[in-house]
């Protein structure tokens, strides 16, 4: 399913042109307009999915390997040292456009901090029980 007024469909049917790196019958990778580093690219599946929890088994089965051989790429073509794969679920964590995508960040040495945070401190009471009610919750 497309939806007619989001736009990352435009974009991934190819309506709204993009510097597009990658496209088959599923994807289209293009570059990020608002970049965190040199490169920055994102997967943009054809159908809309509103994020990760409505993601489709078979688009998802193919989003990481497709993460993986986009960020091979920038290696050798940008000769960044590393990359980030970012996936934002909800606009607490980050998204602002509301249609499944994953952000492939490459990462140049002595380059800008970027997907970091500080590691905080629980014990292992805190732990077990929230491990005990994200379990209670999972339906797999």
């Amino acid at each position: 399913m497309v939806d007619r007024e989001c736009i990352f469909c435009k974009i991934a049917a190819g309506e709204i042109p993009a510097a597009t790196v990658y496209e088959d019958e599923d994807f289209r990778v293009i570059l990020d307009l608002g970049p965190a580093t040199r490169g920055h690219a994102l997967i943009l599946p054809k159908e809309h999915f509103k994020d990760l929890c409505e993601l489709d088994e078979k688009v998802a089965a193919r989003v990481l390997p497709l993460a993986g051989k986009v960020g091979v790429a920038m290696k050798k073509a940008l000769g960044c040292s590393g990359f980030n794969v970012v996936q934002n679920n909800g606009a607490s964590a980050g998204q602002t456009v509301f249609h499944f995508h994953v952000h492939i960040i490459p990462r140049y040495e002595d380059g800008p901090a970027i997907v970091t945070w500080d590691p905080g401190k629980a014990d292992s009471q805190e732990l077990a029980e929230i491990s005990s009610l994200i379990r209670s919750e999972m339906s797999l």
